[in-house]
């Protein structure tokens, strides 16, 4: 029965060097292997990413891969990262607490539209990529040094994570709608148009009163207004924490 290999900090891709650059049939890189994969996911789906498509599209051979990263879950943490490093670059994260969470949710938002694929990746335990530890070192930073806050760091992890969690969710279901409209060929409103009689019959049963008031009242906005006004409950609630 073939071990698997044990997982040490010199095993990790981040501080692996790369082979020595080798002219022909042609040049690569981790660089070059993240940008290919980045592409092949962005126009396909992550599904599409393998290391033989990618090989293929660097018009390599799959085994040369190998020399640059060791699984398929060490290409995908470096498209995370990579995805991570555009957060990164669009500068220093600024303004208050608030303001700063505020702004790293949008970009979160921007890259995940960017790379509708990313939200996927986004869930279970922490990336560890330079770009992600920076995102993360940022994130931290913005309540670290907020009274109320800044002495104890649990509050710091616990109230940065609900709000990571919160990113998460909004944009799976964001994303989930997307592939819903795909896979069915109806958007949003023409499937509410269709399951419309249905939801008429049910609520004239009168057993959801409160279901009827969501049905007839509410104002159903568009996904950025639902983002935005959720982020701010979340956001109030740290800010209750703070006045505590």
């Amino acid at each position: 029965m073939t071990q698997k290999p044990r997982v040490s900090d010199s095993a990790l891709v981040w501080e692996r060097p790369e082979p020595s650059s080798r002219p022909a049939p042609g040049p690569l890189s981790r660089e070059r292997i993240v940008g290919a994969a980045l592409e092949l996911a962005d126009a396909e789906g992550l599904a599409s990413v393998s290391l033989r498509k990618v090989a293929a599209a660097l018009d390599a051979g799959p085994m040369r891969l190998y020399g640059y990263l060791s699984t398929k879950e060490e290409l995908l943490e470096l498209m995370v990262d990579a995805v991570y490093g555009e957060m990164v670059s669009e500068g220093p994260i600024r303004g208050a607490w608030r303001e700063a969470l505020r702004s790293m949710a949008h970009r979160t938002r921007q890259a995940a539209a960017k790379h509708p694929w990313l939200i996927d990746l986004m869930v279970g335990r922490p990336h560890l990529g330079p770009n992600a530890l920076a995102h993360l070192e940022a994130s931290l930073a913005s309540l670290s040094d907020t009274p109320g806050f800044g002495e104890d760091i649990d509050a710091v992890m616990q109230a940065v994570g609900t709000v990571n969690a919160y990113v998460v969710g909004a944009l799976r279901n964001e994303a989930s709608e997307q592939r819903a409209t795909l896979d069915s060929g109806m958007n949003k409103t023409q499937w509410q148009n269709a399951t419309e009689p249905y939801i008429r019959r049910m609520i004239a049963t009168g057993r959801f009163p409160t279901l009827a008031r969501v049905f007839q009242d509410a104002t159903h906005p568009a996904f950025e207004v639902v983002f935005d006004k959720g982020l701010d409950c979340v956001l109030d609630g740290i800010a209750a924490r703070l006045k505590r």
